[in-house]
């Protein structure tokens, strides 16, 4: 089974050596995302609440460019500078994600890249390898 790269300009292009995402089968791999702004690669804002929705929208991008959405991932790595925020990432989460939800890790790091406050990375599942 040949891996296909998943690129799309909707989501911030790769700072280093990754793909935004790699499909083998069904299975979709994502890396992490982090909150910039994909025409600008610039932090969205310092705000995390900001930071969060703007991983959401980056991870969103990279699951359509897949032939997938959120609602396909089947696992979820989130990374926070501040574990303090877990709970304001369930309530930004659940305004992204439908039950049943994926499975999830939500770890504390003490950094990130370009100074993020999070990053998630993920694994999907998509209904063909079309």
């Amino acid at each position: 089974m040949s891996k296909v790269i998943i690129r799309t300009s909707d989501a911030p292009a790769a700072i280093g050596t990754y793909s935004q995402a790699v499909k083998i089968g069904t299975t979709v791999y994502l890396s992490g995302q982090i909150p910039l702004v994909p025409a600008t690669m610039q932090m969205v804002s310092d705000d995390f609440s900001q930071q969060t929705h703007q991983v959401f929208k980056n991870l969103s991008a990279v699951c359509e460019a897949a032939g997938g959405s959120l609602n396909d991932m089947v696992k979820l790595n989130i990374f926070l500078i501040d574990l303090g925020q877990f709970a304001v990432v369930n309530e930004i989460m659940s305004q992204y994600f439908a039950e049943p939800y994926p499975a999830r890790a939500a770890v504390q790091v003490s950094a990130l890249p370009r100074a993020s406050q999070i990053e998630i990375d993920g694994v999907m599942e998509v209904p063909s390898t079309h």
